[in-house]
């Protein structure tokens, strides 16, 4: 059984920053990508960035060089480091695992909010 669990979201003023982690169980964490999304109220849930299993990085244009994607396998842990945060960052953050081909497995959110 695979389980991500977010943690690390808040309010935040424009400008800052934030750390999110995505702890996984129930699968070879190290063999895996894994991915960031964010849902806005009344918007398509959107990709914002994914770390292959060797490191390898991609992130969404409204992201790119203010969010980091980062992993620590000793820990199954995936972490989202934002800077800069913007009001329009403000979303639910979901952690994305795909062990399977079969399917994609999700964490149950954490909210970010962007406001002064």
């Amino acid at each position: 059984q695979v389980q991500l669990v977010e943690s690390g979201g808040g309010l935040v003023q424009p400008g800052g920053s934030l750390r999110l982690s995505c702890a996984a169980s129930g699968f070879t964490f190290s063999n895996n990508a894994m991915s960031w999304f964010r849902q806005a109220p009344g918007k398509e849930r959107e990709f914002v960035a994914t770390i292959s299993s060797t490191g390898i990085t991609n992130y969404a244009d409204s992201v790119k060089g203010r969010f980091t994607i980062s992993r620590d396998n000793a820990k199954s842990t995936v972490y989202l480091q934002m800077n800069s945060l913007k009001p329009e960052d403000t979303a639910v953050y979901y952690c994305k695992a795909a062990p399977s081909p079969f399917r994609a497995y999700w964490g149950q959110g954490t909210q970010v909010t962007v406001s002064s």
